[in-house]
């Protein structure tokens, strides 16, 4: 039989030393190792994911891996994937480091510097362990390595106060609707408020489960507080001071007990990165990342997506970007967020709507959030969209994920809702619209109107001065002057001409139209000029 082996290594002369050491072994068939437990943890998923067969017999994790310690690495590796032998190498094989690589779920340890008889000695154990496994689990049982039990997704704001604990609630009450086993589990450790936001009054929290080893159901049990809603709740420390106990171990024991027994698994992790959060965000299957359509909260979003790549927490491109309170006359649309993060961010946007949700929050019932509301709708929108969502199927009572246009088709419907609310609204304000723009029309008539009549007055003004200084018939010409610059429509106006002294004064007095030319209301406004006499012809001087 060949021996499948997958070293971790992530010091480079270890890394060589081992791969020089198993091209040595007799029927092994290594492969190239991995520099880190992300590495590792991705492999194995995506080779489960091709084929059961194509998974290794051993994995071989040396103690120095990172950025998760090798025996938290080694507990995750067995309840993701129990049929493959793990070995630990380390330079300390005493007593004690056995029986903690034991307790994680190792098949043996191997001591630095490393030997070609024990090297072969264990490997072939592992393999021949993980063999036998195989055959007892059967080879068509897929649903062995799909993960450690449900999904779990972890919410984080990118700092206080952007929604992370409303998003994370209403996507664990969504789950459950859909008929989903679901936990909610608050990491927020100073200063969660899960219990407050759905009015729970428990004496246990996450921190009663640091100082256990070996988290059983009945511990479990005793520690998670059953709701109303059927969402199984694991509370945030009352005290802020006793959520040091909570380590990075403690969360990955704590959440793969959780996913071992739920469908899903939503964590609210604040906004205050710590070792357990960390280690929840690393695990999760998807890590959301709330943000509002701000510059503060955005350039926030930026540096705790940049910290958790620099640690190797997650890449950006693995973590979803929710918009909250988001509002269509912002500045900062979700496109803007996606390119400044690096991220990719989810089609539903969860509107500002604060009116909707004090109520509900002052009451800590958030529960009874209205189905009506705008923000339950977008929030279970993202929940279709995530995948938690099922419905039954005839027959069988199986349940199947809710494809990801389930979660489209709702947020079609509420651009739908959003559109016919602007309708009603220009509806609304159309009446003064008209109003308005009769207004402003009927100013532009006036004042057509006035310059009309000021320019045939001066043109009348002019001609009968003409005919003055030849003893014509100046009234005639004056009229004629400034009936031939007015427009048809202007026509009929009082036009007049007077000698005044030394000056020819004209007149005119124009009917102002009422919307169009042509309609008389009895406005009229009056037009005059003057011209400089000149002396009659044959006048004596």
């Amino acid at each position: 039989m060949t021996i499948r082996i997958l070293p971790a290594v992530g010091d480079a002369d270890a890394a060589r030393a081992l791969t020089t050491l198993l091209s040595r072994l007799a029927d092994a068939e290594p492969a190239p190792p991995v520099p880190d437990s992300t590495a590792l943890l991705d492999t194995l998923a995506r080779l489960a994911a091709e084929s059961l067969d194509e998974l290794p017999e051993v994995v071989l994790v040396h103690e120095r891996i990172g950025p998760v310690p090798a025996l938290d690495l080694i507990r995750d590796l067995v309840l993701r994937f129990p049929a493959v032998g793990v070995v630990l190498i380390t330079s300390d094989p005493g007593a004690a480091v056995l029986t903690a690589a034991m307790d994680s779920g190792a098949r043996g340890i191997l001591g630095l510097p490393l030997g070609y008889d024990a090297l072969a000695e264990r490997v072939q154990a592992a393999a021949t362990w993980s063999a036998g496994m195989r055959r007892h689990l059967g080879s068509n049982t897929p649903e062995l390595y799909a993960g450690p039990g449900g999904t779990l997704i972890t919410v984080t704001g990118a700092k206080g106060g952007v929604g992370a604990t409303v998003t994370a609630v209403q996507l664990a009450l969504a789950a459950r609707a859909s008929g989903r086993t679901v936990a909610l589990a608050d990491l927020d450790l100073q200063s969660g408020d899960v219990a407050s936001y759905l009015d729970v009054q428990f004496r246990r929290s996450v921190a009663d489960l640091a100082a256990i080893t070996d988290i059983n159901p009945r511990v479990l049990q005793d520690a998670v507080y059953a709701h109303d809603s059927g969402v199984s709740l694991l509370l945030a420390p009352a005290e802020g001071e006793r959520g040091e106990e909570v380590t990075d171990r403690v969360a990955r024991q704590v959440l793969g007990a959780l996913r071992s027994r739920h469908d899903v698994v939503i964590v609210d992790c604040g906004s205050q990165m710590t070792a357990a959060t960390a280690a929840a965000v690393e695990l999760a299957d998807q890590a959301l990342l709330l943000v509002t359509p701000d510059v503060v909260a955005v350039r926030a979003a930026k540096r705790m997506v940049r910290m958790w790549d620099r640690l190797q927490i997650r890449k950006a491109e693995e973590t979803l970007t929710v918009v909250n309170r988001h509002s269509r006359g912002t500045e900062i649309q979700p496109g803007i967020v996606e390119r400044v993060t690096g991220t990719r961010v989810a089609r539903a946007t969860v509107p500002a709507a604060f009116k909707e949700l004090q109520s509900v929050v002052d009451a800590g019932r958030l529960q009874d959030l209205d189905t009506r509301s705008s923000v339950k709708q977008a929030l279970w929108g993202l929940a279709g969209e995530l995948g938690l969502v099922t419905v039954a199927e005839g027959g069988g009572g199986r349940r199947r994920r809710a494809s990801s246009d389930r979660g489209a088709l709702s947020l079609r419907r509420r651009a739908s809702s959003d559109r016919g609310a602007v309708t009603l609204e220009f509806a609304g304000m159309f009446p003064i619209v008209l109003v308005v723009m009769a207004i402003l029309w009927e100013c532009v008539l006036y004042g057509y109107t006035y310059s009309l009549a000021g320019n045939a007055a001066d043109e009348a003004a002019r001609a009968a001065t003409a005919a003055y200084a030849v003893r014509g018939d100046y009234p005639g010409a004056c009229q004629a002057a400034g009936a031939r610059h007015l427009p048809n429509s202007w026509q009929g106006a009082d036009i007049e001409c007077t000698p005044s002294g030394s000056l020819m004064r004209a007149t005119v007095q124009a009917d102002v139209p009422l919307f169009f030319p042509g309609v008389d209301l009895g406005w009229s406004v009056e037009g005059t000029a003057g011209a400089a006499l000149e002396r009659p012809e044959g006048s004596g001087g």
